[in-house]
């Protein structure tokens, strides 16, 4: 089957061809099925921002390795013991990517996501195995393209648990790639005041005030520290989010938080980034809640009962067949694209 590998590691967009990281199709052969797993056919699997940083190297693996985990596909097989599950051939199905075991520390504890023995098969591929306890049905409304958007709209409804949002309070989102974009669409439903998008894209700015931003900033040319005072009436945000990964956006979370603020860090930051961080003024004369997320494990059914409420269409617009991998993750690094979709069985629709 056909499988999107890292066949080198390095920057995808390095300069010099000698490091630059490599992506290629290759054919990757597919085991049979377990009792309790489904053999699933991929429609679609979207490029995550976090990609292109696995492409680099940042968890250390050594290629060859596949990519790939924001898939959406229909099951092709029913393990003999899966369909205890609920789950039947034809079934449309998206969900977790990960394969928990169940029985280490973090598992038993309900930590799920630190796994210590967890697993991964590349979505990026013709067809995908998972337990079926991973897979979570799309809903008949929803098409297999928008499905593809349940891992991304998972990670966007647990930071809702963790903002823990109450109707009218000040909210800021930097950065309007997908998670804040998704995330922005939700605090609207969630009642937020003053919704606030940061964002240097111009037109990830318009698909924020399309999606319910009051307010949009341009961090390379607003003052963001006094906009965001007179947005507040000088009282800062009490819910804030930063999901654009730049280490100066993350600094600047702690200035504009109100007392009592809570501010979740969502984003991938640089590895060796050491954010400066004054306890006095944050912790002590401003109380802050500050906290991050990794993976959401436990949202992924939720996701699917919210998804047909959330604008999906201008995520899914840009897609690529599996053998122009390449040509759609160049797409993906220009930025142009709020999402890049590959298409990875072109008889699924």
């Amino acid at each position: 089957m056909k499988v999107v590998t890292v066949t080198k590691v390095g920057n995808l967009k390095d300069p010099d061809p000698d490091k630059r990281g490599r992506i290629e199709v290759l054919d990757w052969p597919l085991r049979k099925i377990e009792d309790d797993e489904l053999l699933i056919k991929v429609a679609y699997c979207s490029i995550c921002g976090s990609d292109p940083h696995v492409a680099e190297g940042i968890f250390g693996w050594e290629p060859p390795f596949g990519l790939g985990h924001e898939l959406s596909g229909v099951v092709v097989e029913v393990g003999k013991n899966a369909s205890k599950y609920g789950f039947k051939v034809g079934d449309r199905v998206a969900g977790n990517f990960r394969r928990y075991c169940g029985a280490c520390y973090y598992c038993t504890n309900g930590l799920e996501q630190f796994c210590e023995n967890v697993t991964e098969e590349p979505g990026m591929a013709e067809y995908v195995i998972w337990h079926a306890k991973q897979a979570v049905k799309i809903p008949d409304n929803v098409s297999l393209k928008n499905g593809c958007l349940l891992e991304p709209v998972s990670i966007a409804v647990r930071v809702m648990d963790k903002a823990n949002i109450k109707m009218g309070q000040n909210v800021v989102i930097s950065g309007g790639g997908p998670i804040g974009l998704l995330n922005l669409q939700l605090m609207n439903i969630y009642g937020a005041a003053n919704l606030t998008l940061i964002e240097p894209n111009p037109a990830r700015r318009e698909l924020g005030l399309k999606y319910g931003a009051k307010y949009v900033l341009d961090p390379t040319k607003d003052n963001v520290k006094e906009e965001a005072m007179k947005i507040t009436n000088g009282r800062g945000f009490d819910i804030l989010l930063e999901v654009s990964g730049v280490p100066s956006a993350a600094e600047t979370m702690i200035d504009i938080a109100a007392k009592c603020g809570r501010i979740i860090y969502v984003a991938q930051y640089p590895r060796k980034y050491n954010m400066p961080l004054n306890l006095y003024d944050a912790l002590y004369a401003k109380e802050l809640s500050i906290t991050g997320t990794f993976v959401s494990p436990y949202a992924f059914t939720r996701a699917a009962q919210i998804i047909e409420r959330l604008d999906l269409d201008d995520f899914t617009a840009k897609v690529f067949d599996i053998d122009n991998v390449v040509e759609a993750f160049e797409a993906h690094l220009s930025g142009k694209y709020p999402k890049v979709l590959i298409k990875c069985n072109p008889d699924l629709e």
